[in-house]
């Protein structure tokens, strides 16, 4: 196959890979019943006028599954850290010792396990689509390959297939990604 095919290949494959690591890191951001410490990393604190991610701030340990324990390398910034967590949208309630922040996770009802689930449907929608988005743009650059001359009919079409093989296996990777966090979520 011409070089062209095979950067153009190449190049999707790597843009799937990054849409399926994003599917990823955006599960490990919903709560399901268990503790992670993941849960944590979008919240950002007002430290000193700068808004700092937490995991800069602070070292985050799971004690035990469901308990979560932040403890600030500044001991003076244990206030913000704990509005900054209650002010998240996980629903958290933090209690502190003075030097270490707790966080019990509580128990999901069943409602808010459904409402997860769609959640994280959507999440692995959206990453469908972008890695269907990534085939649209491969399948155009290769028509205006062939148009422009530089491939033939032939090579096209067997790339069009390697680019369609690329895109079946990596949506059935965020299938199976959703699968475990769905089944995370209902678990109790």
């Amino acid at each position: 196959m011409p070089p062209a095919i095979d950067d153009l290949v190449q190049d999707a494959e790597r843009r799937m890979d990054k849409s399926v690591e994003s599917t990823q890191v955006e599960f490990n951001t919903v709560r399901t019943g268990r503790a992670s410490a993941a849960l944590l990393d979008r919240i950002t604190v007002d430290y000193y006028g700068q808004q700092t991610p937490l995991k800069q701030l602070a070292t985050i340990n799971v004690p035990e599954p469901r308990m979560l324990t932040v403890q600030p390398f500044d001991p003076s910034s244990i206030k913000e850290i704990e509005r900054a967590v209650q002010e998240s949208e996980l629903g958290l309630t933090p209690s502190n010792d003075g030097k270490v922040i707790r966080l019990p996770i509580p128990q999901l009802t069943e409602e808010r396990r459904k409402e997860l689930v769609k959640v994280v449907r959507q999440i692995a929608e959206d990453g469908k689509v972008a890695i269907r988005n990534v085939r649209r743009d491969a399948d155009k650059h290769l028509k205006e390959l062939k148009t422009s001359g530089e491939v033939g009919e032939d090579d096209e079409r067997r790339a069009e297939e390697r680019v369609q093989k690329l895109t079946d296996e990596h949506t059935s990777k965020v299938d199976d990604l959703l699968k475990r966090k769905e089944t995370e979520i209902t678990e109790v």
